[in-house]
């Protein structure tokens, strides 16, 4: 009934691909089909035929599947230009489809734009059935730059599975065991990593026992050798990317999650702490201080601010009790409002609605998914 398009689709769609898998595992695979429209990031040559091959799947589709739900997975720069031409040729096939926003700052991305591009952008939206944002943040930035009436505007907050439903035990952490924090994401300055790194090496946390993990993509030989260059080598590992098991497992094994992204739509990582019951460390950006609370089920510190970062990561390190705490709280309120089912759920009320010819209502209130 649905088919949906994400750059690098689930394999190489990075926090994309990632909901969309786990959107699969809820729902039956005869129901959700996926389509690449980019390719791997590193293969640029094959980028344009991977598009071409997305067009070739939707006008198939009108013609053998015409009751199918076409949902565009969108984000700002190269995303948007390859989304044009798909929610053009959607518009001109009379397909109905969904346009799903997930961006960092997407406002900020349109308003450089000229204005040719801004005129363009506002017809793909205005033209799609139904627009999910991830938060207040987006939905604000649909309405209002790309005049997208409100009524055809859904909030829904990203999701995980839990990992735990078989009843995983929490890690026991015997006293003289380091503390292990772990960073998710791809590896870059619009995710904090430099200052993640000088927080790691601040003297706040040269005395405590702990290692760290940073886990994503990107240049990861460049962070390797900035990690060595602050004297980290011995206590800071970069794995490279990791997929959803390895993930898993890295999550499992640690104590404190910390994400100091400078912008985020909902991130896929910070959701992932919270449900392997990790104190998560993050700032308040996006849509984080719609889900999350401070000093709860989260502690927020200020964009760019490596010392703060430091205190704050040197206190859960020292204070095993407020780890603890934050840890449950923060799992407790995964499990009543940012589960798997209940975005599924949402999403299918959605896409039925569309299917029909209804429009749906789906209001995501504040705080959940």
């Amino acid at each position: 009934r649905v088919r949906h398009y994400v750059a690098g689709g689930t394999e190489h769609g990075g926090g994309i691909g990632r909901l969309i898998g786990y959107i699969l595992e809820a729902q039956s695979a005869n129901d959700h089909a996926v389509t690449d429209t980019r390719g791997p990031r590193w293969n640029k040559l094959r980028s344009p035929l991977t598009l071409l091959g997305a067009l070739g799947a939707m006008a198939t589709d009108r013609l053998v599947a015409r009751d199918r739900v076409h949902h565009i997975h969108i984000a700002g720069r190269g995303s948007t230009a390859r989304k044009l031409i798909l929610g053009g040729l959607a518009r001109g096939l009379g397909c109905t489809h969904v346009l799903h926003l997930h961006d960092f700052d997407y406002a900020a991305d349109f308003v450089r734009r000229p204005d040719w591009q801004k005129r363009a952008i506002r017809r793909l939206f205005r033209g799609a059935d139904a627009v999910i944002v991830l938060g207040n943040r987006d939905r604000n930035t649909v309405v209002d730059l790309l005049q997208v009436p409100l009524d055809r505007v859904r909030v829904l907050h990203n999701a995980v599975p839990d990992p735990r439903r078989h009843g995983t035990p929490n890690r026991n952490v015997a006293a003289n065991d380091p503390v292990v924090i772990v960073f998710l994401g791809q590896l870059g300055p619009r995710k904090g990593v430099p200052e993640l790194l000088q927080a790691l090496a601040h003297p706040a946390m040269a005395d405590l026992s702990w290692r760290a993990v940073l886990a994503g993509d990107g240049p990861v030989e460049s962070y390797r050798s900035m990690a060595a260059n602050f004297g980290l080598s011995a206590r800071v590992t970069l794995p490279g990317w990791l997929d959803k098991t390895q993930t898993s497992a890295l999550c499992e094994a640690a104590d404190i999650l910390v994400l100091p992204s400078h912008g985020e739509g909902m991130a896929m990582a910070v959701l992932e702490g919270l449900a392997h019951a990790l104190a998560v460390v993050t700032t308040p950006v996006g849509a984080h201080e719609e889900v999350l609370t401070d000093g709860e089920t989260c502690v927020f510190v200020p964009v760019g601010d490596a010392a703060t970062l430091a205190d704050t990561m040197a206190h859960l390190v020292a204070n095993p009790q407020i780890r603890a705490k934050i840890a449950t709280a923060g799992r407790a309120h995964f499990k009543s409002s940012l589960s798997i089912e209940s975005y599924v759920a949402k999403l299918d009320a959605l896409h039925r609605s569309l299917n029909a010819g209804v429009p749906a209502t789906l209001q995501a209130e504040t705080g959940a998914s």
